[in-house]
C-alpha cells in the first residue's frame, strides 16, 4: 500500500487500533480495517511494574500515563508518515495481562492495589478453589484473589461491586461497559464451553463457601459479562475519548471488540485458534497454548485450562518468568561492550550473544540458568531467586552461559509441556511469538529441541500482541458466519511467510539432560529463597 493510499484509509476513519498493556511495555498497532495485515503505524511506552508491600503492582496513574503515551506515540507516528491527524477509527481493542485482581466499588474506585498475574499469595485460596472446584484453580486467577481477600478479612470485600483484569479496567473505561472476552474472563472463573460462559455450577459452589464469610457476596454480581470475538463490546465514550487522546482530536462512538488477554491475542498473533495447533508467547512470563480436541483427562497443577477467543478449550502451561532475566544478562553484556569501547546497539548485543549460544555444547556444557524473578508454581517457588549454578567440571564458555540462559527461560515451560505430553494431546504446529524469537533461528531452534516438536515464527511475531487485538478489532466486520479460524487463514494469514525449525537431533538428547540437571537443581532455588 502506498503512503498516499494509507493517509486517505486514516483520514476516511478505515483504520483499526489495537493497544495491549504487556508487562514491560505498552504498545499500539494501527491496520487496514480490511486488511489486518497490514501495518500502518505503531507506537509505545514503556512501564515497569512495582514491589510494594511484597505485591507486585501498577498504579492506575501508571496505567493511563502509559496507554496515552502509546497512542500520543502512535498519533506521532502517523502524522510523521502520512501528514494526517488521527480523528476517526473503523474499531479499537484492547488487550492486556491475563488474571490478576482489580477490585472496584459502586462508584468505579479502586479498593486495593491492583494486584498482576505475578503475585503467589494465593496458595491457601487456590488450593482449597482447586479441590471444591475439581478443576485447577492457579494462584494467578482472580478468583483465587478474591478468594484469598475473603480468607484474610480484608476490610475492602463488602464494597467490592465489581473485579476484572486490567484489559477489562481499560475497557470499562473506554466504553462505561463492564465486558471481557470469553478468553480472559477464562483466567478469573472457570468457564462451560457449551454456554460460552462462566460455569453456574461453580458459581452456586462459590456462593456457598463464602456465604458465612463475605455475607451478600455473589460471584455473578461482581464479575464482568463474556462475549465472544466477533460480538459488539460497546463504543468509545466522549469521556472514553478523552481519557485515550489528551490531544482531544479523536472522536468518540467508534465501535469496541471484546477486551482480551494477552493469551488469546497471542493465539490471534500467530493463526492457532483452532484444535490441535499451539503457540509459545515468550516476554516477561511465558506460555503455551494448545487447543484441545477434547477435556483432559484429569487435572494436573501445571496445567490450566481457558479459551480461545471463540469460546474452544485450551491447555495452559503458564510460567511467571521469562525472558527478564535473560534481558538482564544481555544488558550486562551491552554495558560491558560500551565500557570496553564497542559501539553495539541493544538488537546488536542480543543478536551477537544469541549466535555465540548456537556454539555451545547440546547440553549447555553443565550450566543451569534460572530465571525466577517471581515465584514460580509450577516449579515449586513461592518466591524467586535469579541463579546461575555450575559444577567444577562444566564447560564454562560464553556459548554455553548463553545457551544455558536461554534453555532456562524454556525450562519451567518443559516441565509443564512433559504433563501435557502425557495426557497423549496432539499437535499439527507449534507456532512461537514475542521479541525473544527476533533473532532469527536461535530461540526458535532451542524451543524446537525443548519440545521436540516443529516450531513455526511468523513475520508478524515480534509485532505481538497489539497487533493480535487489532486483527480481533477488525473481525467485528467479518461476516456473520466467518469463523475466526477461517477469518485469520484466508483475510490475515493468506499471504504471510513463516520460518519453520524442525527439532535438531543433537539439541533434543541435550536439552533433555539440561532438564534432568534443571529439576534436580530447583532444590537449589528452594534453598535460596529460604536463605536470602
Amino acid at each position: 500500500m502506498s503512503d498516499h493510499d494509507a493517509a486517505a484509509a486514516i483520514r476516511e476513519g478505515r483504520a483499526v487500533l489495537g493497544i495491549e498493556l504487556g508487562s514491560t511495555r505498552i504498545k499500539a498497532c494501527l491496520v487496514l480495517a480490511d486488511d489486518p495485515s497490514t501495518v500502518l503505524a505503531v507506537g509505545s511506552h514503556a512501564w515497569e511494574n512495582r514491589f510494594v508491600d511484597r505485591v507486585w503492582t501498577y498504579t492506575l496513574a501508571d496505567v493511563w500515563a502509559g496507554v496515552q503515551g502509546a497512542y500520543a506515540d502512535l498519533a506521532a507516528d502517523v502524522a510523521r508518515r502520512y501528514g494526517v491527524p488521527l480523528e476517526n477509527l473503523a474499531a479499537i481493542g484492547v488487550s492486556a495481562m491475563m488474571h490478576g485482581y482489580l477490585a472496584l466499588d459502586e462508584r468505579g474506585d479502586l479498593l486495593a492495589e491492583f494486584r498482576t498475574w505475578r503475585n503467589t499469595n494465593t496458595d491457601r485460596a487456590a488450593s482449597v478453589l482447586t479441590e471444591l472446584f475439581g478443576v485447577n484453580i492457579p494462584l494467578r486467577w482472580s478468583i483465587a484473589h478474591l478468594y484469598q481477600a475473603v480468607l484474610d478479612e480484608e476490610p475492602h470485600v463488602p464494597d467490592v461491586r465489581l473485579i476484572t483484569t486490567l484489559a477489562g479496567y481499560v475497557h470499562w473505561k473506554l466504553t462505561g461497559r463492564s465486558a471481557l472476552g470469553i478468553g480472559d474472563a477464562s483466567g478469573m472463573f472457570p468457564i462451560d464451553p457449551a454456554r460460552r460462559d462462566y460455569d453456574r455450577g461453580l458459581m452456586k459452589k462459590f456462593d456457598r463457601l463464602v456465604s458465612e464469610r463475605a455475607f451478600g457476596l455473589r460471584i455473578a454480581d461482581v464479575l464482568p459479562e463474556v462475549l465472544v470475538a466477533g460480538q459488539d463490546a460497546g463504543a468509545l465514550t466522549p469521556e472514553g475519548a478523552a481519557l485515550l487522546d489528551v490531544s482531544g482530536a479523536l472522536r468518540p462512538g467508534i465501535p469496541l471488540c471484546p477486551p482480551e488477554g494477552d493469551a488469546g491475542t497471542g493465539m490471534v498473533a500467530t493463526c492457532s485458534v483452532a484444535p490441535r495447533t499451539g503457540n509459545v508467547s515468550a516476554g516477561t512470563s511465558i506460555f503455551a497454548m494448545v487447543v484441545l480436541e477434547k477435556p483432559l483427562a484429569t487435572a494436573h497443577a501445571e496445567l490450566d485450562v481457558v479459551t480461545t477467543p471463540v469460546g474452544d478449550p485450551v491447555a495452559m502451561v503458564h510460567c511467571n518468568n521469562g525472558a527478564s532475566e535473560l534481558a538482564a544478562w544481555v544488558g550486562l553484556f551491552g554495558r560491558f561492550a560500551t565500557v570496553g569501547g564497542g559501539d553495539l546497539d541493544p538488537d546488536e548485543v542480543f543478536e551477537v550473544l544469541f549466535r555465540e549460544a548456537l556454539d555451545g555444547d547440546p547440553d549447555a556444557g553443565g550450566i543451569l540458568a534460572y530465571n525466577h524473578l517471581a515465584g514460580e508454581p509450577i516449579a515449586g517457588l513461592s518466591e524467586g531467586r535469579p541463579l546461575v549454578v555450575r559444577t567444577p567440571d562444566s564447560r564454562f564458555t560464553l556459548a554455553n552461559f548463553m545457551r544455558a540462559q536461554l534453555y532456562g527461560a524454556f525450562g519451567t515451560l518443559a516441565l509443564g509441556m512433559r504433563v501435557l505430553e502425557n495426557e497423549g494431546v496432539a499437535l499439527d504446529r507449534m507456532f512461537a511469538h514475542g521479541g525473544i524469537f527476533r533473532t532469527a533461528g536461535v530461540a526458535q531452534r532451542f524451543l524446537a529441541g525443548a519440545l521436540d516438536a516443529p516450531v513455526v515464527v511468523a513475520e508478524t511475531a515480534s509485532e505481538g500482541g497489539a497487533w493480535g487485538i487489532a486483527v480481533l478489532a477488525a473481525y467485528l466486520s467479518a461476516p456473520a458466519d466467518m469463523s475466526l479460524d477461517t477469518y485469520l487463514r484466508e483475510r490475515v494469514f493468506a499471504d504471510a511467510s513463516f520460518r519453520t525449525l524442525e527439532p535438531d537431533p543433537e539439541d533434543v538428547p541435550g536439552f533433555a539432560a539440561y532438564l534432568t540437571r534443571y529439576r534436580a537443581g530447583l532444590a537449589v532455588e528452594a534453598a535460596a529463597v529460604a536463605a536470602l
